[in-house]
This record gives structure tokens, sequence and C-alpha cells, in this order.
């Protein structure tokens, strides 16, 4: 039997250069971690790949380079075999990559910078700190740099953890991402607007963007205007395929939060705005939750929801409104679908 932790070598295929990493059993149950280093760490549940953090680093050439100037977390469909979110190479807004952060309009004593398209810099992937694999859960985390073109000095240095479960049915998967950010010398802003900043999800290129739709947890909501919102949901169809993506907020987060969840392209996510000074770093909190399928019921998303936030009592449903996404198929008379909260079942 192989180690559900690929990161517990022998000392033998540590010292050799040529030794062939192990190969994850095809019928492996619970989670386990698979390293490439200096291309991408695996994530894989009963043998399968769910997820893949993508951590090169290469300026040999300038393609190369804009493959690899940040590192991002791509979800894997159920069968392991595909990613359902955009990677390097996208046609349509390239530096949109599965998971991800950044901010278009950061400034480090008054200079400005983009780490969203990243025409400022590179955020660079270290090495992997901690790591840990066990039948329930898989963690690890990401040591990185934010770093200026032209400087081999950070302005930022960011511990990144990604958590991984599995969903309670009808959902698969549930992803915690936390970002520690810390300043190193000169305080630095982080700021965007909503289009252009914080923690989102871009969907894989091809997807059919008539079809794409978004959930929020109020009456007749209005992304463009309303903030704070504790969870937003996005449902797309890709090859044919549905698939449904929660993003929560924690309450931990800095607000005001602004949501940037419209798109018939599907990119969507949470923008916190904030302050970075040196020796007061700022943690953010956030869950996503993956559905093969339908949006789940607004009763699970809030239930998760409590759970990801340590609730002791349950959250009320909160009344919610669909919408087809900004450019896609109108739904019957042009107008959102509001939708009341769940009746509770019948004692």
């Amino acid at each position: 039997m192989l180690p559900r932790r690929s990161f517990l070598f022998s000392v033998a295929a540590a010292l050799s250069l040529f030794a062939a990493r192990p190969a994850i059993a095809a019928d492996a149950k619970g989670f386990s971690l698979d390293d490439k280093p200096g291309q991408y760490l695996d994530i894989l549940l009963d043998g399968k790949i769910v997820a893949r953090y993508m951590d090169a680093h290469d300026t040999s050439t300038k393609e190369k380079r804009l493959e690899t100037y940040k590192p991002y977390l791509h979800v894997f469909d159920a069968e392991g075999k595909e990613p359902i979110t955009q990677g390097a190479g996208g046609k349509q807004f390239p530096h949109h990559r599965g998971i991800y952060i950044g901010w278009q309009q950061m400034s480090v004593d008054g200079k400005k910078m983009n780490f969203w398209e990243m025409g400022s810099g590179d955020i660079i992937h270290e090495k992997i700190a901690r790591s840990m694999a066990d039948p329930d859960s898989a963690t690890f985390t990401s040591l990185t740099k934010w770093v200026p073109t032209g400087s081999d000095k950070p302005i930022i240095e960011e511990e990144r953890t990604m958590a991984f479960r599995r969903a309670p049915a009808p959902a698969r998967l549930i992803i915690d991402f936390t970002s520690t950010l810390k300043a190193t010398t000169a305080e630095v802003k982080l700021d965007a607007n909503a289009e252009h900043g914080g923690v989102q999800y871009r969907p894989a290129g091809d997807i059919n963007q008539s079809e794409t739709t978004y959930i929020y947890p109020k009456e007749n909501a209005d992304p463009h205007k309303d903030r704070d919102y504790p969870w937003v949901g996005e449902t797309y169809t890709l090859r044919g395929k549905k698939y449904s993506v929660v993003e929560m907020s924690s309450p931990e987060n800095p607000k005001p939060i602004q949501w940037s969840a419209y798109r018939n392209y599907g990119r969507f996510g949470a923008l916190p705005k904030s302050e970075l000074k040196p020796g007061q770093p700022l943690t953010l909190k956030f869950r996503f939750v993956i559905a093969d399928g339908e949006m789940l019921p607004a009763e699970q998303i809030e239930k998760i929801y409590d759970q990801y936030t340590g609730a002791t009592t349950p959250s009320p449903v909160p009344q919610v409104t669909v919408k087809k996404a900004e450019g896609a198929e109108k739904t019957p008379g042009g107008k959102a679908a509001t939708k009341p909260a769940a009746k509770p079942a019948a004692k």
C-alpha cells in the first residue's frame, strides 16, 4: 500500500536524482497529496484529483512568465480528469485563474501597483511550508512573495492555506481558503473595484455563457449596490454539464465586502479592502462549496455557512434572488426570480 501522505518519501528516494515519484493508487481511500515541486501539488480524494495548486514560476522567457506569474488553485470535475476552472492561456482575461487572489490598484508608498493582471510584478510560490492528509481532510500552506518587477525584495509575504474536505450531498467538496498577508517594509494599500480585486473564482473559458446564473442571499438583491453578503453562488454549464459554486465570506473579514457576481463568463468573488502595515498581518478567510449539478438549496447553504462561522444557533434561511448573468439570456419577462425562504418541515 502507498502512504496517504505523499510527502513522506524514503531517504533513498529523496536522494535519488532520477527516482520516479510514487503513484497514487486508484483505489486509495480518503484524501492524499501528490507534490510535483516546481510544477503543481495535486489534492486527491479516493484516488481522484479534486484540485491542483499551480505553483510554478518560470521567467526564462516572456511566455513562461505569463504562464506562471502567480499561483492559483484549479478545481477538477468529479471524475478527476479535467479542471472546471480556467488556467494559464485562457482566451478571455487570461489573468483569471481558478481560485486566486490579487488587487489591481494597490499602492506602496504612494506608488500604484497592479497585482491583478500582474502588470507590476509576480506572486512567487517559494515552498510548501506545511501539509497534511488523512481519510477526512487535506491541507497545505504555500509561502508566497509578492515581488515588484525589477526588484528582488517583496512588498508582501503571504501564507496561503487551503483545506479540503468532503461536502454534504448533493455538494461534493469544501475548500477553505485562508490568506495571511504581511507588509514587509512599507504600508501597502489593498484597493480595487469589485471586478479587479479580492478572492475570486473563474470557471473554465469554454462555458456556455447564456446559461450562467447567480444566487444572492437577499430579496431583490442588487450586487452592484449591496454590500456584505455572507455568501454568493453561481451555476454554470461546461461541456454539457452543470456545476455550482458558493463562495462564503468569513465574518472576520474586513468590511465592507463588495461582490462582483454578474458576469456571463462566470468570474465572481468578494472584494475586501484594507491597509497592510508592517508588523500587523491581515488574514482573509473564504470558503468555496463545489457541487455537480444545480445550485444547493438556500437552507443547505446556510447550514454550511453556520458550520463555517461556528454559529451556536441556526441562522434563519434567507429569501434569495436568482438572476441570469448580465449578457446571458433573460429569464421569462426579463426579471430576476426571487425565491422565498424554505418553510420549516412539518413536525
